[in-house]
């Protein structure tokens, strides 16, 4: 009997599956916070617009496809130290702390052009925090996560597959290629300015050096996998047509790195899908296409920024596009938005994830810090751009 009440008791309290999943789920939910709020919009606008076949005309599937293909094969290098390797090479070449920071934000900033801000950001973190623990210079942790952060969203906004919000906007407005890097050129010049200026005001040029660390790249793989990023990029160049990216690059994964392919940012493709809803939606309703439309007509790229403020760039960019065809101040106002508060930007929301992970206990100087410098790089490039604007 004794023995049964023992057993029993063991068996009560052992938590049950779902209480096991509770923290599971929390934690999901937090680290997906865009792509739950996301789902809640979509979910109230099918309440005021029912569910018809107009909503299967809300979807961009080139643009899902297209960040897919990106996203599956950046994964792949990153499973293999391809970009780690690249980036710890030429920051060996730098001496100094300065000179080190400087090299870990110019990775960051060309890496967002390449492969998107959010996946340089979670490429190169990591080395910056390496380079600064291990050298003894933490103090310039804060400062440098905040400036990969910042170059990561504007160093993104050159290129069509920098940011997500570029690559939906070239392709729902259809923008050429030539008309695109003319309109983004100036604030991108500008940013990369601002940022050199901060990394040497900032960063005194003092001496450190890197631990030797043996690492080795798979060249046959890397090569390969160059080849399908080289296809991805065609694809959103329109030089081949996105359903073949759709068929080859997942195909040569399942045989080559099926990790990568688990690893895609499912989370992020379904924020694109809840947001077309949910922009396709708020486009069908009278009342608030008069009243964006209104607000844009009087100011697109102020309007812009300060949405993406409030709702983050990525929602923006889909939202807004509903009611203007002004797509180069919006174009500008939803990049140059990614700077501002933690929220303007999913890359700040990961910048910020990944500082309290490795830095627990310095939240609050933190924000602190990244609401300066983010606030000010914004006034600039607004105040900037707005005074250009005519040259569109």
């Amino acid at each position: 009997m004794n023995e049964a009440k023992r057993l029993y008791g063991r068996l009560g309290r052992a938590p049950s599956p779902i209480r096991r999943g509770l923290p599971r789920l929390r934690g999901f939910l937090k680290k997906n916070a865009v792509m739950v709020i996301a789902f809640f919009a979509a979910a109230v606008t099918t309440v005021i617009v029912p569910v018809d076949k107009a909503y299967l005309g809300y979807f961009d599937f080139k643009t899902l496809t297209c960040l897919f293909c990106v996203l599956a094969v950046v994964c792949a290098l990153r499973d293999i130290h391809f970009f780690y390797a690249l980036a710890r090479r030429v920051v060996r070449v730098f001496k100094n702390a300065r000179m080190s920071v400087l090299g870990l934000v110019y990775i960051t900033f060309i890496g967002s052009m390449l492969i998107a801000n959010d996946m340089a950001l979670l490429t190169f973190l990591p080395l910056g925090y390496i380079v600064l623990s291990s050298t003894g210079k933490r103090k310039y942790m804060a400062f440098t996560f905040i400036m990969q952060n910042i170059a990561a969203n504007l160093g993104g906004m050159l290129t069509p597959f920098g940011n997500p919000q570029n690559l939906y906007l070239y392709s729902a407005f259809d923008i050429p290629n030539g008309e695109f890097l003319r309109v983004m050129a100036p604030p991108f010049a500008l940013s990369v300015a601002l940022i050199t200026l901060c990394c040497v005001v900032f960063v005194k040029p003092e001496p450190l050096s890197l631990p030797e660390e043996e690492l080795k790249v798979d060249k046959k793989r890397a090569a390969l996998y160059l080849a399908l990023f080289a296809l991805a990029i065609a694809i959103v160049f329109r030089g081949i047509p996105y359903w073949i990216g759709l068929a080859v690059i997942p195909a040569v994964l399942i045989f080559a790195d099926r990790k990568a392919l688990a690893a895609v940012d499912y989370p992020l493709l379904l924020t694109f899908v809840f947001f077309f809803v949910f922009a396709g939606n708020m486009g069908r309703i009278g009342a608030v296409r008069e009243f964006f439309s209104g607000l844009l007509g009087k100011n697109t790229l102020v309007f812009s920024v300060l949405s993406c403020q409030c709702i983050s760039n990525v929602p923006s960019a889909i939202l807004l596009s509903q009611f203007t065809d002004n797509w180069r101040e919006l174009l500008v106002g939803v990049n140059i938005g990614g700077a501002g508060t933690l929220i303007a930007s999913l890359a700040s929301l990961i910048t910020f994830r990944e500082y309290c992970r490795n830095e627990p206990g310095k939240t609050l100087a933190y924000v602190a810090k990244f609401s300066a410098f983010n606030f000010g790089f914004l006034a600039v490039l607004t105040a900037f751009m707005s005074l250009i604007k005519l040259t569109y």
